[in-house]
């Protein structure tokens, strides 16, 4: 697969879904394209709004730098090396965990970014869309 299509998205959407349900929380999930590009985003009932932002700026981030958001946090603590990266780029860079890559041959094609809960559960509601992803 070589690019992020709506279809796609939407698969990639219902196994993260599945997985915010199966935990318990309500979930903002966004699918971008390798370009940075909103390909989908998915409230789910009573999800926070601020997530909405939130989701789509943990899946550009994780488009525009090639990596999870979560290898961002220790580096961006005050005194570390990154520290301000997240005022960058107006303010679109997230520094904790929630957006990851969809990889294919190599390449990073789009990315996921989830958003409604405690990082931890963002990080496994995102890694499922991802599972969803390879399915593909």
């Amino acid at each position: 697969m070589s690019r992020i299509n709506l279809e796609n998205a939407k698969k990639i959407i219902e196994g993260a879904e599945q997985k915010a349900s199966e935990i318990g929380v309500q979930m903002v999930i966004s699918v971008i394209d390798e370009g940075g590009n909103l390909v989908a985003v998915h409230r789910m009932d009573d999800a926070w709004l601020a997530s909405i932002d939130i989701a789509q700026n943990k899946a550009w981030t994780a488009v525009a730098l090639k990596m999870p958001t979560s290898n961002l946090e220790e580096a961006t603590v005050p005194n570390a090396e990154l520290f301000g990266l997240n005022t960058t780029n107006q303010g679109r860079i997230v520094v904790f965990g929630g957006g990851i890559p969809l990889e294919a041959d190599g390449k990073v094609v789009g990315a996921i970014g989830v958003s409604g809960s405690s990082v931890p559960d963002d990080v496994k509601v995102a890694e499922a869309g991802v599972e969803a992803f390879k399915a593909l």
